[in-house]
């Protein structure tokens, strides 16, 4: 039981990745069918995002600290932060401490700013055109921006330490029941974890209970009466285009603890997100959140010892035979809609 608890905990670690991507793409694709192969480098962009703060924050002048000497006697020269200078020691090795949760502040603007430049720029216009030719542009420009990100960071994982309070682990099993030092997690992917169900929970109510929300999702069911009713659908959707920018930036931000951020990130959660998208079903919102859950979970027990020993090599596939199995008995998904992407 207490593995099987473990592999629960990992799976929701990883499906909440899967589903905070996966609700990005679905809200592009329901509000203006495109298909973005660029929504994993905005999760990229995100946790890079995290990098680049801690990076501010970590900035610092050398001078001579005198208290301190080397073996010869001779005072050594320190490294002291510019946040020291400005907000004094105790507020600024705070600030540096907890630079990936600040992140979320200095990341919203950000990929608001990226996902309007990108839709604006260069999605809008191919609307109109084959999702083949999406496809081949949006996965263009996830390269550039790969290459970009490369350029400036260098092509080594860049570690980005959690703050010190949610550093290590504790023991979930003790405090569930079990014997002590059974189920031992790591904090902040728990943290990660509320973190995912608390942007998740604010999207679907954001588009349940807001004006803003109902044209939004009227437009998703028929853009056309919309807009004869004198609504500006598209810029409607093109801000429902930075939201989702930024749900994926947001998604990156607070996994660059748990995994350091590289340039290839994005492309490492692309393929496996669109799976998610297929199998939840296109343009279903509560589909794409649930398919990123259930194939998380279903990856983490098939990462098991004894079920890799029993089945070499089933944890790398294990996703896409699901995926084949449900589209083989539901063509939809699990809750896609008549018509999309049907001729």
């Amino acid at each position: 039981m207490d593995a099987i608890i473990l592999q629960i905990l990992n799976g929701l670690d990883k499906g909440s990745a899967y589903a905070l991507i996966a609700l990005g793409l679905t809200l592009i694709f329901g509000t203006l069918g495109v298909v973005n192969f660029a929504h994993g480098a905005l999760f990229m962009i995100g946790a890079f995002c995290a990098v680049t703060l801690s990076r501010i924050l970590t900035l610092s002048r050398t001078t001579i600290d005198e208290t301190q000497t080397d073996f010869l006697g001779n005072p050594l020269k320190v490294e002291v932060p510019y946040a020291h200078d400005f907000f004094g020691p105790v507020v600024g090795d705070a600030l540096i401490d907890w630079a990936v949760p600040l992140a979320i502040l200095f990341s919203i603007p950000v990929m608001l700013l990226v996902g309007f430049v990108m839709e604006r720029g260069l999605i809008k216009h191919f609307y109109k055109r084959p999702h083949a030719d999406q496809i081949l542009v949006t996965f263009g420009l996830a390269i550039v921006l790969q290459e970009v990100i490369k350029y400036f960071y260098g092509a080594n994982p860049i570690p980005t330490p959690a703050p010190d309070v949610f550093r290590g682990s504790f023991d979930f099993g003790a405090m569930v029941g079990f014997e002590a030092n059974q189920i031992i997690y790591p904090y902040w992917r728990l943290v990660y974890f509320a973190f995912a169900a608390l942007i998740i929970g604010a999207v679907f109510a954001f588009l349940q209970f807001t004006t803003f929300g109902m044209v939004v999702r009227a437009g998703m069911a028929d853009r056309e009466t919309v807009g004869l009713l004198g609504i500006d659908i598209d810029r409607r959707f093109t801000i429902m285009f930075g939201i989702a920018a930024a749900v994926a930036g947001l998604a990156g931000v607070m996994y660059a603890p748990i995994n350091s951020p590289n340039y290839h990130m994005g492309m490492d959660f692309l393929v496996l997100s669109f799976v998610v998208v297929v199998v939840g079903g296109m343009g279903s919102l509560p589909g794409a959140v649930l398919a990123g859950f259930l194939l998380g979970i279903l990856e983490s027990f098939a990462s098991m010892s004894a079920v890799i020993d029993l089945i070499p090599g089933i944890n790398q596939v294990i996703i896409y035979l699901v995926a084949i199995t449900i589209l083989l008995t539901r063509p939809r998904g699990l809750m896609g809609r008549k018509g999309v992407m049907e001729d």
